[in-house]
């Protein structure tokens, strides 16, 4: 099954670079299907199976990769290739990658080792309880500020004799100061 969903994709790229202006897509499939049976000898009966697989992320990766010219197989200078063993791909964009396998992630995992991670988790814990604490500080300093201005205002309030000029106008300060938070 698979083998033949290959063949076919060879097929309809061939049609599709084939394909004329005013042709829709059934137009190309049919001829997808002509190209595979002129070149195989079969009717292609998998249809079904390749309209599931056309936009799947292996078979758009395959025909992209063909195009790029990575393939594994070797490039005759002399036309040999008929254009339905190549396989293209009619995609407006570029695929997206696929997941790495099992196998690929499983390496992937075990290369980082146990003691960078805790590293790194041990270092974040640090700097937020640093930004925690500078927090708290700050809070506490403005916390202090105020506290000590408003019993600085008390004692200018409570006082009996009468205000200098410079703490009438301190007593003044600190009761805007107060006020305004």
């Amino acid at each position: 099954m698979n083998d033949l969903v290959y063949k076919f994709c060879g097929a309809y790229a061939a049609a599709t670079r084939q394909k004329t202006s005013g042709q829709n897509e059934a137009d190309t499939v049919k001829l997808a299907h002509k190209i595979f049976y002129n070149d195989h000898k079969i009717k292609f009966n998998l249809h079904h199976a390749w309209e599931e697989l056309m936009n799947d992320q292996k078979w758009c990766e395959i025909a992209s990769s063909k195009i790029d010219g990575s393939g594994k197989k070797r490039k005759y200078d002399d036309g040999a290739q008929s254009e339905s063993s190549q396989a293209t791909s009619n995609l407006g964009d570029q695929p997206t990658n696929r997941p790495p396998g099992v196998k690929a992630a499983k390496g992937a995992s075990g290369k980082r080792s146990i003691a960078d991670h805790q590293a790194v988790t041990h270092f974040q814990t640090m700097c937020s309880i640093k930004e925690k604490d500078l927090a708290v500080k700050e809070k506490d300093l403005a916390v202090k500020d105020r506290v000590s201005k408003m019993s600085l205002l008390d004692s200018l309030i409570s006082k009996k004799d009468s205000l200098s000029e410079a703490e009438e106008a301190l007593k003044q300060k600190l009761l805007t100061e107060v006020l305004s938070n």
